[in-house]
């Protein structure tokens, strides 16, 4: 039996291929899917089954173009609802494919269709199971049961069955079963995921805190409290996956512009997504334009911050980077981009148009301030969780991903220090805040990761 994990880290996600005896299966793919053709193509095998967990929010999925290309075909729950041509699977229904035995179980929570595969080889006794558990659990975490999947149920209802999947189902495998989730750290569809991408149940029986002891009432209260906001264009990403998403290569070339273009599009209502580094973007961008760094979480919080239908222009540093971005928006569904600045900022400024910047400020700095901040406002932007660890002194917390209905709380008149964990979200933050018209901004470069690392004072517990 051969095995491959592919893990996508822009989106924290895992996919997986397994092959034997001249047939593959492939788990939860990504949009972009000439990896694992080429895979097959590498070793002389056909994919035979394409197997979704369940209906992905976070991203778009491309099991239809896959089994389009290879002629494989796609299985899924029976609850899914897909409207094209699958396999439905019901608890307990088993599928051979060489010599790996594949058994399904139901096990909803983190959505209502939610399966785990439980995938052995008949040719190797000692050979320990592997179970993919999709979101359902993950490394050091389990799903979350408040995300859009689960329409019609409330999220205590959710993280009802979640608890049944796990104690019922999953907790019953032996300890050996080498688990494999579909994310890990950094998905919203999780939120204390760890760096792993891959453990054995036994481990995580013993680390995982929501596989600790405890009755389910405790454990429904500890998945629903405190629980990020979720992106919004999760929706609509579970729909497109439900009907499945159309190849890539139906989706228009996007082309190159010259400044006059873009400044013509932008007249015309369209957002200029500038995708450099933070450190690139602050000392020389456009103005009102929304910084997401391809250096980060990208798709994650493009698909957060941005309208899921507003048309976008890309500036990159160089062609490479803007066709990435275009890639990266498709992997979540985005394909409204309708052109890329050609020549970047250095076109953009010969032909005569304006740029402006965003000073920072290195943590010794920000720390001076903290302690006497007088007029100015000091916005952390992490997640409450973060913020509730520890925070400058006079801080206030307003989430990234709440920033735009908080707007209204702050005032654009006011000198606005911007931190976060590392630089990467208050520079988004920062981005978001010029567009509102906030003209005394500052970044916090290296965030409380930096601030933290040379012991600077803290506030805790912080006070939000």
């Amino acid at each position: 039996m051969f095995f491959k994990q592919y893990y996508l880290g822009c989106l924290s996600h895992a996919s997986y291929f397994i092959e034997s005896k001249g047939q593959a299966i492939v788990i939860d793919p990504q949009r972009d899917i000439e990896q694992y053709l080429e895979e097959a193509r590498s070793r002389n095998v056909k994919i035979a089954y394409i197997i979704e967990t369940h209906l992905h929010a976070d991203f778009v999925s491309g099991h239809r173009e896959l089994a389009e290309r290879s002629g494989a075909t796609i299985v899924m729950s029976h609850r899914a609802g897909a409207t094209f041509a699958h396999k439905a699977v019901h608890n307990g229904d088993e599928l051979t494919v060489g010599s790996i035995h594949l058994r399904f179980f139901e096990t909803p929570g983190h959505t209502p269709e939610g399966i785990s595969i439980l995938a052995t080889n008949l040719d190797d006794a000692s050979a320990p199971a592997k179970l993919f558990t999709g979101d359902t659990l993950f490394i050091g975490d389990v799903g979350r049961p408040d995300l859009s999947g689960g329409k019609g149920f409330t999220p205590a209802q959710m993280a009802e069955m979640l608890y049944d999947s796990l104690h019922e189902v999953i907790l019953k495998l032996d300890d050996s079963t080498e688990v494999y989730p579909a994310h890990g750290a950094g998905s919203l569809c999780g939120r204390n995921m760890s760096k792993e991408t891959w453990s054995t149940l036994g481990k995580q029986r013993a680390e995982n805190d929501a596989l600790k002891p405890m009755s389910k009432a405790d454990f429904v209260t500890m998945v629903t409290s405190g629980l990020p906001e979720a992106p919004k264009y999760f929706s609509t990403d579970v729909q497109i996956n439900r009907t499945g998403a159309p190849a890539l290569s139906s989706i228009p070339k996007v082309p190159g512009m010259s400044p006059d273009e873009i400044r013509a599009e932008v007249q015309a209502g369209s957002l200029v997504l500038d995708v450099r580094p933070a450190e690139v973007y602050g000392p020389e961008h456009i103005p009102n334009s929304i910084n997401i760094g391809l250096d980060g979480q990208f798709a994650s919080w493009a698909g957060t911050m941005i309208g899921f239908h507003q048309p976008l222009i890309i500036v990159g540093q160089h062609d490479q980077e803007t066709g990435e971005t275009i890639t990266r928006l498709a992997r979540v569904g985005f394909t409204s981009v309708v052109g890329t600045l050609e020549g970047g900022i250095e076109a953009w400024k010969a032909a005569g148009y304006p740029t402006t910047h965003i000073p920072s400020i290195s943590v010794q700095q920000f720390a001076e301030v903290a302690e006497h901040p007088g007029e100015a406002v000091l916005l952390d932007v992490r997640r409450n969780a973060e913020f509730d660890t520890g925070a400058a002194p006079n801080a206030v917390s307003i989430p990234l991903a709440e920033i735009d209905e908080h707007i209204a709380t702050l005032d654009p008149a006011r000198k606005t220090y911007v931190v976060c964990g590392s630089g990467y979200r208050s520079s988004i933050a920062t981005s978001i805040l010029e567009g509102h018209g906030f003209s005394d901004l500052i970044n916090v470069e290296g965030g409380m990761t930096a601030y933290n690392a040379a012991k600077l004072p803290v506030v805790l517990p912080a006070t939000a």
